[in-house]
C-alpha cells in the first residue's frame, strides 16, 4: 500500500520533507509541500515507506537537520564478523500497521540467486539507465537487492548506491526496509558517519521498531567515529526491546576503550556476562591493547579478572592475544613484570621460573563428589535413555562391575575414523596395539555392526583385537559417551579414556560452576589425545598431562597456555606452549 494512502496528505508531505532533507535533488523544491499525487515524488531523491510499517507522526518525532559529521577511526582492524555479514541477506523485523512485529524473509528466488554476479556501475546513473539495466536483468523483481549486495561486495562508491535508491523512490514511491538496511551496510562499511546518522533519522520516523540487524549496523558504524556516544544511546534503546547482540556490545566496548573510558568499557563487559552474551577473544584482547601503560589498581584487577575468566572457561588465547597480554604486563608502570615463552616439562615444572604448576589430579573428596554428580546428573539425569534403553545400560553396568578396574577406556567408533583412507578396524587395531603395553587393561566401547563381517570390519581383525582388550558392543543408535564416562569413573582415579570428542554436552548438564570446573580438570588430566601422523601411516598419542593446563597464578607469577592460531571451535586438545610472566 502506498504511503500516501496510509498516512493521508499531511503525513505524506512531512515524510517527503524528511527524505528531501536526507538527499535533496533540488533545494529549490524544499518548500514545495502541496503535492497532490504520488507522481510528484519524482521531485525528490527518495522516500522510505513500506506497506508493513506503521507511520509515526512527525510532530512527535525529533527531526534533526543534516550536518557534516567528522569521523575518527578508532579500530585497529576493519574486519566484519559473521553476525554483521549476514545482515544484508534478511532476517529483518519491523512493525506492522497494528504495531505487531513481522519478519521480513528473503524470497525463494532471491535465496537461490543471492550469489548471482551483478557488476555495479562505476559512477551514478540516471533513472533511465537504471531502468535499462533492470529490464535486461533475468530477474528484475530482485534486481535492486542483488545490485546492493554486489555493491557491498565491491565496496562501490556511496554516490552510486544513492543514485539507485533515488531511482527506486521515483519508480515505486517508497523504499523497502531490506533495501535501506543494505544501503546502511554499505555506509557502515565505508565509515560514512553522516549518512549513517541520516539513515537512522529516516528509519526511526518510518518504523516504530528496528530489528537487531539494523541496531548492529548503526551501533557498529557510529562507535567507530566521533559520534560513538550515540552508539551507547542506541545500545540503551535496543535494550528496551531485546538483549543486544555481541556485536553491539563489543562495538561499544571498543569505542569506550579507544577513548580511554575503561570504567565504562568494563561495565559493558560485565553486563554482557550477566546477560549470558559470550565475549569474543577479539574484544578480550582489546582490553589489554588499550590498557598498555595505564596505571590504576582497579584497572589491573579487572584485567586479572579477564585472565581468570579464561581459566574458568578453559579458553586458550591465540598467539597474538598472548602477546597483547605479555606487552600489557611489561608496560605496567613500576611493576617490573617480564614475560617469556616456554614449554612446560612433563613433570609440570616451568623451566623459566622453576614454579611447579597445579596438579591435574583431583583430591579424593573432589573425585568422589564429581563421580557421584556425573552418574546422577549426566548419566541418569539427562536424555541418556533416549539413545539407549535402561535395559542396555543396566547390562553394561553389570558388564563393567564384573571386570573392574580398567586402565584405559576407548571410544572405539570414534577412534576407528582417525585415518579415513584405511579400514576402520585397522585404525582401531593400531590404537589398541599402541596402548596395550605393560599389562594395561583396555575396555573398548563398540557398536553391534562391528561384529558383522564387512569391508570396514574384518572378522579376523576383530578377533585379534578381542584377544587384547575387553569389548562391549552397544546398539548402533546408542550414545556411547555415557558408557565411556561411567566405565572410566567406576575404574578409579588412575583410569584414562581415549576419544576425540570434547564432551561439552555433558559438562553443560552439570548444575553448578564448581562441578563443571572439576569435570574439565578431570577431563584435562585423563583424556588421552590421539592424532594421525603427517604421513598418515601411524597414530600418535599424547598422554594425559600430569599438570593442569589452564591459566594459573601465584600472585607474583602467571602461567598462560596458548595456541598458535585462533580456533573457532573448542578442541579436546590442550596447548603445549606457555607464557610465563614473573615479577622481578
Amino acid at each position: 500500500m502506498a504511503l500516501f494512502s496510509q498516512t493521508g496528505h499531511r503525513g505524506f508531505q512531512a515524510l517527503l520533507w524528511k527524505c528531501h532533507m536526507f538527499w535533496p535533488v533540488s533545494r529549490c523544491l524544499a518548500a514545495s509541500f502541496s503535492i497532490p499525487t504520488r507522481e510528484k515524488i519524482n521531485c525528490f531523491s527518495f522516500m522510505t515507506s513500506s506497506s508493513t510499517a506503521l507511520p509515526v507522526d512527525p510532530k512527535d518525532t525529533g527531526v534533526l537537520p543534516t550536518e557534516k559529521r567528522s569521523e575518527i577511526d578508532c579500530k585497529e582492524e576493519k574486519g566484519w564478523d559473521e553476525e554483521t555479514k549476514e545482515i544484508p541477506e534478511g532476517k529483518h523485523h519491523f512493525s506492522s500497521s497494528v504495531g505487531a512485529a513481522k519478519k521480513w524473509s528473503m524470497s525463494p528466488v532471491l535465496s537461490r540467486h543471492k550469489f548471482t554476479n551483478v557488476q555495479p556501475p562505476e559512477k551514478p546513473l540516471q533513472s533511465e539507465e537504471w531502468n535499462r539495466l533492470r529490464e535486461n536483468f533475468q530477474l528484475p523483481e530482485i534486481f535492486e537487492e542483488l545490485m546492493l549486495n554486489s555493491m557491498i561486495r565491491c565496496n562501490t562508491p556511496i554516490d552510486v548506491a544513492k543514485s539507485l535508491l533515488t531511482h527506486v523512490a521515483k519508480r515505486n514511491g517508497d523504499i523497502a526496509y531490506s533495501v535501506l538496511v543494505k544501503y546502511l551496510t554499505l555506509c557502515v562499511q565505508q565509515g560514512q558517519v553522516s549518512e549513517i546518522r541520516d539513515v537512522y533519522d529516516i528509519m526511526k520516523v518510518r518504523f516504530k521498531i528496528l530489528e537487531i540487524g539494523a541496531y548492529n549496523l548503526f551501533i557498529k558504524g557510529l562507535s567507530n567515529s566521533d559520534q560513538w556516544r550515540m552508539a551507547l544511546t542506541l545500545l540503551e534503546e535496543a535494550k528496551k526491546i531485546m538483549i543486544p547482540s555481541r556485536t553491539s556490545y563489543e562495538s561499544c566496548i571498543k569505542a569506550a576503550s579507544c577513548h580511554q573510558e575503561m570504567k565504562l568499557a568494563f561495565e559493558l563487559y560485565h553486563e554482557m556476562l550477566t546477560k549470558d552474551v559470550v565475549p569474543t577473544l577479539d574484544v578480550l584482547q582489546s582490553f589489554f591493547d588499550f590498557s598498555k601503560g595505564m596505571k590504576g589498581a582497579e584497572l589491573q584487577k579487572e584485567l586479572f579478572g579477564i585472565l581468570l575468566y579464561l581459566r574458568e572457561n578453559q579458553i586458550y588465547p591465540h598467539e597474538t592475544f598472548m602477546r597483547s597480554i605479555k606487552l600489557w604486563f611489561e608496560s605496567i608502570p613500576g611493576r617490573n613484570w617480564r614475560g617469556h615463552l616456554t614449554n612446560i616439562k612433563d613433570s609440570g615444572q616451568c623451566p623459566v621460573c622453576n614454579h611447579q604448576l597445579e596438579d591435574s589430579n583431583l583430591t579424593e573428596e573432589e573425585y568422589n563428589n564429581l563421580s557421584e554428580r556425573i552418574i546422577r546428573d549426566v548419566i541418569h539425569g539427562t536424555d541418556t535413555f533416549r539413545k539407549t534403553s535402561p535395559q542396555e545400560f543396566e547390562a553394561f553396568q553389570t558388564f563393567v562391575e564384573n571386570r573392574l578396574p580398567f586402565d584405559i577406556v576407548i571410544d572405539g567408533l570414534n577412534v576407528s575414523h582417525i585415518k579415513p583412507r584405511r579400514m576402520h578396524c585397522e585404525n582401531l587395531l593400531d590404537a589398541i596395539n599402541c596402548l596395550a603395553k605393560d599389562n594395561v587393561r583396555l575396555l573398548v566401547l563398540g557398536r553391534k555392526h562391528m561384529m558383522i563381517n564387512s569391508s570396514n570390519w574384518k572378522r579376523e581383525i576383530m578377533k585379534e583385537m578381542q584377544n587384547k582388550a575387553d569389548f562391549f558392543f552397544a546398539e548402533n543408535i546408542s550414545d556411547d559417551d555415557a558408557f565411556l564416562l561411567y566405565a572410566t569413573l567406576r575404574s578409579g582415579k588412575h583410569c584414562k579414556f581415549v576419544t576425540r570428542d570434547f564432551l561439552r554436552d555433558h559438562k553443560a548438564c552439570l548444575s553448578d560452576s564448581l562441578t563443571r570446573h572439576l569435570f574439565r580438570k578431570w577431563q584435562r588430566g585423563h583424556q588421552i589425545v590421539l592424532s594421525s601422523s603427517g604421513d598418515g601411516k601411524r597414530i600418535n598419542f599424547l598422554p594425559a598431562l600430569q599438570y593442569d593446563c589452564v591459566v594459573q597464578t601465584t600472585g607474583d607469577t602467571w602461567h598462560i597456555p596458548y595456541k598458535d592460531v585462533f580456533e573457532e571451535k573448542y578442541s579436546y586438545q590442550v596447548p603445549r606452549k606457555w607464557l610465563c610472566i614473573q615479577q622481578k
